[in-house]
């Protein structure tokens, strides 16, 4: 008998049939998802017709859209059986709600009725266990796995610091940070502790900047940002007080989505509180609805743009990796190209899989992880379900982090094509086993990750696996939770392991440029969370964006050597030739238009230490546990534009 009480399923099908489909779960789950109806025409799947405005890029519906109310809005919701929403209002009540119903309908293509429609055989597939894996087979997809530092990885950067300068960003960042403890938005949330000063969204900003850079500052590289109702005002100021941390205005477009109406049961009768249609967020799959209502995409067709990169809110040290999953996507010309990590089996990650069917049909898809397993036992081959390789100690499907490459011209003509519609699902949670009543109310969502499902056949997807310390260090759980997960042998992936990552990852690159610096970190503990501490060691994206541009900072022959319980900061455009030794805490910031080059330098003090923060005050060090005690520390900053040179003891 199905539960319920069912965990969250979510299914990323492509090329099954060359429509539209509608998408269920497997015979145990109460989820259902648009994207297997075979008997359904492409296209009429519902999504947001949402909005985009700022002082960078505006987009809002005219008003003969949104007004739209009055006695036929009230004939349709009446028509679609709700009633319901106008008992016990007054007169001015009702005619609010109308005005609001008139505006949901405006933003939703098909309006309110394709929403209910689509929802109502959402739940009921939901209800009745609809199989869409049905006479699949699964087998791991072919994809590019990529070793850091050898002759491939560093042929795949090199194209793609060129591919960069013909790509265009998208920061999906449409959440606070309550699950850290912070009441703010996230992006504005430090990555380093010790360099407290820069947000995520400036290091994103100067990363892009630094990219720019690296091909000459040929074109200003496009950024695009979607924000919610909670982050989208709050982001506007951020930048807006910062100068958009460098970047032009041009350069910037905020996409901001709408939320679609909550539901209270299996016929979609939509949730009212005090005359008010309740609502809730549809998903982050809105990215690519807002990014063709908004006019975005043709816009940087026009510009020039060849690839599209979306990107998290949290996952700091990405941009590290990106250069080399760009030059995997222009050397193999792909139209999907997933960064990929091995994934321990159980793990909360999807895997990436190909389901093969008898009948030809060939299915690239993310089977999310409490999917994955009752999905593999069905079958001889994986019959244990999901468990170790014994070759290399992980699942043999590679994990889904949700960081995207697509190419540009697919990307635009099927947008075109589906009028940014997404496939969606509903996931609710039942009050008993008759699934007809809802424990609070669900609506439909959709993920950015199920684009492929809209994809005609001959369409080229793929991945990109790298080793998870050079692409996936996301910040997303509180101190008290991340305790928990590490005791469960789970990665912690909070705002100290985030921090502590960061820092390895830099060592790691000094190391692989050639310097002598430890990469296995000094265990401690702060706030019950092991972690272990390297150097602390921080490569501003002026200094370098990724592996290649690190190692064209220092010479072949340069001598560098930080001690374990060192820190070093490094920011500008700064050249390592000669002796560079660190036993303490080192600063050099070049500002722009200055060069430093460091011929020889040594530094002995009694640096930085990490000490714990238990109960402190200040929300940055709570939610990591630790602090940063600088004590003593060489700092060397270069104003002044010209050539500057270090040679001293």
């Amino acid at each position: 008998t199905p539960s319920a009480k069912t965990p969250r399923m979510a299914v990323s099908m492509r090329n099954l049939v060359s429509s539209s489909f509608i998408l269920a779960l497997l015979p145990l789950c109460s989820a259902a998802f648009s994207g297997f109806d075979f008997s359904r025409p492409a296209g009429t799947s519902t999504s947001l017709r949402n909005s985009v405005s700022s002082k960078y890029s505006t987009f809002i519906p005219s008003p003969a859209l949104r007004l739209r109310g009055g006695e036929n809005m009230k004939a349709k919701l009446l028509e679609l059986g709700q009633d319901h929403l106008f008992e016990g209002l007054s007169p001015e009540q009702s005619e609010a709600l109308l005005s609001q119903a008139a505006m949901l309908d405006s933003q939703l293509p098909g309006g309110l009725s394709a929403y209910v429609t689509t929802a109502r055989k959402l739940l009921k597939d939901s209800k009745e266990g609809v199989n869409p894996f049905e006479g699949f087979s699964p087998s791991v997809p072919s994809g590019a796995k990529l070793e850091v530092g050898s002759e491939e990885f560093l042929s795949m950067e090199k194209t793609g610091i060129s591919a960069a300068n013909e790509a265009g960003f998208v920061l999906v960042a449409g959440g606070l940070g309550e699950r850290l403890g912070y009441t703010g938005i996230k992006v504005s949330l430090p990555l380093y502790l010790a360099e407290r000063q820069m947000c995520f969204l400036e290091l994103y900003a100067q990363h892009i900047l630094g990219l720019q850079a690296e091909n000459g500052n040929q074109r200003k590289i496009p950024l695009a940002i979607m924000t919610s109702d909670d982050t989208h005002e709050l982001t506007v100021k951020l930048l807006e007080e910062h100068g958009n941390f460098g970047l032009d205005e041009s350069q910037i477009t905020i996409m901001k989505q709408n939320k679609v109406p909550a539901l209270i049961d299996s016929e979609a009768r939509m949730s009212v509180k005090d005359g008010v249609i309740q609502t809730k967020p549809h998903g982050h799959g809105d990215v690519h609805t807002l990014m063709h209502q908004s006019g975005v995409v043709g816009k940087w067709a026009a510009a020039g743009v060849k690839w599209v990169v979306f990107f998290q809110d949290t996952n700091g040290i990405i941009f590290r990796a990106l250069p080399s999953v760009l030059g995997v996507s222009a050397s193999k010309a792909m139209d999907i190209n997933s960064v990929c990590v091995p994934r321990t089996p159980g793990e909360a990650v999807g895997g990436i899989c190909q389901l093969s069917h008898p009948d030809g049909r060939v299915v690239t898809v993310n089977v999310e992880y409490n999917q994955l397993d009752p999905l593999l036992r069905t079958t001889k081959e994986f019959a244990a379900g999901d468990v170790k390789d014994p070759a290399t100690g992980n699942s043999p499907f590679p994990g889904n982090i949700n960081i995207l490459v697509f190419g540009l011209e697919r990307y635009q003509a099927v947008l075109k094509a589906t009028e940014g519609k997404m496939n969606e699902f509903v996931n609710p949670k039942y009050t008993d086993a008759s699934k007809t009543a809802f424990k609070k109310p669900t609506r439909l969502e959709c993920m950015m990750q199920d684009f492929p499902l809209l994809l005609p056949a001959d369409a080229i997807v793929g991945f990109t696996q790298l080793d998870r310390w050079i692409c996936f260090s996301p910040v997303k759980n509180n101190i008290q939770d991340a305790k928990v997960k590490g005791e469960q042998g789970i990665p912690v992936e909070s705002a100290g392991s985030g921090d502590r990552d960061a820092m390895a990852l830099n060592c790691r690159l000094l190391a692989l440029a050639g310097a002598k610096v430890p990469t296995d970190g000094v265990d401690t503990s702060f706030g019950g969370i092991k972690l272990s501490f390297s150097p602390m060691v921080i490569l501003h994206p002026s200094f370098g964006t990724c592996l290649s541009s690190v190692k064209a900072r220092i010479s072949p022959d340069a001598d560098i050597s930080i001690s374990a319980k060192s820190a070093l900061v490094l920011e500008g455009d700064i050249h390592i030739q000669g002796k560079l030794e660190v036993h303490g805490a080192l600063v050099i910031r070049a500002k722009p238009g200055a060069t430093v080059t460091i011929k020889r330098l040594t530094v002995v003090n009694e640096g930085w230490a990490l000490e714990g923060a238990e109960g402190s005050q200040d929300d940055m060090e709570a939610m990591r546990g630790f602090t940063v005690v600088k004590k003593k520390t060489k700092e060397l900053v270069f104003e002044e534009p010209g050539n500057h040179i270090v040679d001293f003891e």
